[in-house]
């Protein structure tokens, strides 16, 4: 009799060996979002899921994707800090801050206008802000513009960030729409800061530099 395998990735194993996930270009990934679909992008911190993070239902799907709990908000990424202003209400000394460390790897957590979902937010009046430092997520995020994608590491919920696409989970990389494959990425995540708050959440990329900026403006 043959034994189960114990890690439940192993059944789903196959699946990547036929997903021509190399070939995808942004072009792709365009018309899965715009489709309500889901893709995997790289920024130069890790690959990232993205959806319209304007439609709930795609960020419905983020949520199941990962299997994150729905009281964990996502963040939202733009292609520059002008973009970004589109769907958040900041202080002057968060848009100072945006434009001091933005594009780069940090997320900005700051008021949200009314077109953000409460889903993306887990219903708070606070959204993070990600504008990748990265040419790829530039592109796409350029080419969906004024449409912002999910700013989410492209892992199950628990499991370690994915900085190449063989990385991915086979129970994502089956249901996304298109990922965008460029690479190993470095691998240190973005630090997570609320300016007006002078609260650092997480620390990641630059907090010594982001610690700085709190404490001197």
């Amino acid at each position: 009799m043959t034994a189960k395998p114990s890690d439940d990735r192993t059944q789903y194993a196959f699946l990547s060996e036929r997903l021509p996930t190399a070939m995808d270009t942004v072009a792709d990934a365009v018309a899965a979002v715009e489709r309500g679909e889901a893709v995997v992008y790289p920024t130069e911190t890790v690959y990232g899921l993205g959806a319209d993070a304007l439609d709930a239902d795609a960020v419905e799907r983020v949520f199941e994707l990962k299997g994150r709990a729905r009281d964990n908000p996502l963040s939202l990424g733009a292609p520059s800090v002008d973009a970004a202003l589109r769907y958040t209400d900041p202080t002057d000394r968060e848009v100072r801050f945006m434009r001091e460390f933005l594009p780069g790897p940090v997320t900005v957590v700051a008021a949200r206008r009314e077109m953000v979902p409460d889903v993306l937010t887990a219903g708070r009046e606070r959204v993070g802000i990600r504008v990748p430092d990265h040419d790829l997520a530039f592109e796409l995020l350029a080419e969906l513009t004024p449409t912002p994608l999910t700013a989410t590491s492209a892992n199950r919920s628990g499991a370690g960030s994915v900085r190449r696409v063989d990385e991915l989970d086979p129970r994502i990389l089956e249901s996304v729409g298109a990922v965008l494959d460029d690479g190993e990425t470095p691998g240190t995540e973005s630090t997570v800061v609320d300016v007006g708050r002078n609260v650092i959440h997480r620390r990641g990329a630059r907090a010594d530099d982001i610690e700085a900026w709190l404490k001197r403006e």
